[in-house]
């Protein structure tokens, strides 16, 4: 039940954001309010109930600065962009490409040997992307929205490889924590929040049916779709194998979808459909391929794991 509620949390990210930038926000405003609001929260928050988190060793230093840099600041960002510029949707789909960078990454860079379903995964996962891309129709979307949710993906796996570094190393929730504040002070020289003008900040939102004010839309982002979606999901690894949250954590792009199309009227054409739900089992199939490899491993066989961690904080991550 937890993974579900922050599966639906995290779903949130991008619909309510999008309506923040429809009353008149950037992406980077957006972005930069977002993950200050959620850091100093967090911060607070941990001080209070668990302040021995937040010592972490020095040499962990550089491992910290890019989880907190590329992992949560450049991807939250590059996520906006995204959503700007495509259905939220797509732009989800497209950050779903994050395992099978990781999987990549874990071969080509680490030469480990993969198993046969993971592979079969990447190619499911790149026919889905082909899918939902329509690319027999030339540019149908977006050029630099396109990029952008590619790029995401690839910090999303940045944030996921230095994530199971750092968490190895560190507690997890002083990880997070300060991955926040790093982020934040990151997007302090892109875009400060509390510039913001104020009239904006009070202008009228519309998020669906519901009549907000644009400050109520940033905090919800910050607090439902982050701190609360982060907070259930840590809770849930902690009662769930982590092959069932991997299958529920698909939640996320079906909840953010059928939001867009709830509340912002967008729409997915049918192939498009088709193509999410093709690069969602893609991604599945490498995640699952990676922790029957570490299982197997841990029963006694030699042979390298495929590591595709289950940490987790919304890149767009939330990321999304």
């Amino acid at each position: 039940m937890l993974i579900v509620l922050a599966s639906c949390c995290f779903g949130f990210a991008g619909p309510m954001a999008r309506s923040a930038m429809d009353a008149g926000l950037s992406p980077q405003q957006v972005a930069s309010a977002r993950i200050c609001i959620a850091a100093v929260i967090l911060l607070v928050g941990t001080v209070l109930v668990r302040p021995g988190a937040l010592r972490l060793p020095r040499r962990d230093l550089p491992v910290l600065l890019g989880y907190g840099v590329v992992g949560v600041a450049a991807c939250q960002l590059l996520y906006f962009v995204a959503v700007s510029r495509l259905p939220v949707g797509i732009a989800m789909l497209l950050e779903y490409l994050s395992p099978v960078l990781v999987t990549l990454w874990v071969r080509f860079v680490r030469h480990t040997v993969l198993p046969k379903a993971a592979w079969f995964g990447v190619l499911l996962a790149s026919v889905g992307l082909v899918l939902v891309a329509e690319v027999w129709q030339g540019a149908a979307l977006d050029t630099l929205g396109v990029l952008a949710g590619l790029a995401t993906a690839a910090c999303s796996a940045a944030y996921f490889l230095l994530g199971e570094r750092g968490v190895a190393m560190s507690d997890p929730v002083g990880m997070t924590t300060w991955g926040l504040v790093i982020g934040a002070v990151t997007m302090f020289t892109v875009s400060r929040p509390w510039t913001i003008p104020v009239r904006l900040l009070g202008a009228p939102a519309l998020f669906g049916a519901v009549h907000l004010t644009v400050w109520q839309l940033l905090v919800a982002v910050a607090v439902l779709a982050t701190v609360v979606a982060y907070l259930t999901s840590m809770a849930a690894l902690r009662h769930l194998p982590s092959s069932v949250v991997s299958v529920l954590s698909l939640l996320e792009p079906v909840v953010a979808t059928v939001l867009a199309w709830a509340v912002l009227g967008q729409r997915l054409s049918p192939v498009q459909i088709v193509g999410g739900v093709v690069l969602l089992g893609g991604a599945l199939m490498v995640r699952l391929a990676g922790q029957s490899r570490k299982s197997r491993r841990s029963e006694g066989h030699r042979e390298t794991a495929v590591a595709v961690p289950e940490v987790r904080l919304d890149p767009g991550r939330s990321a999304a």
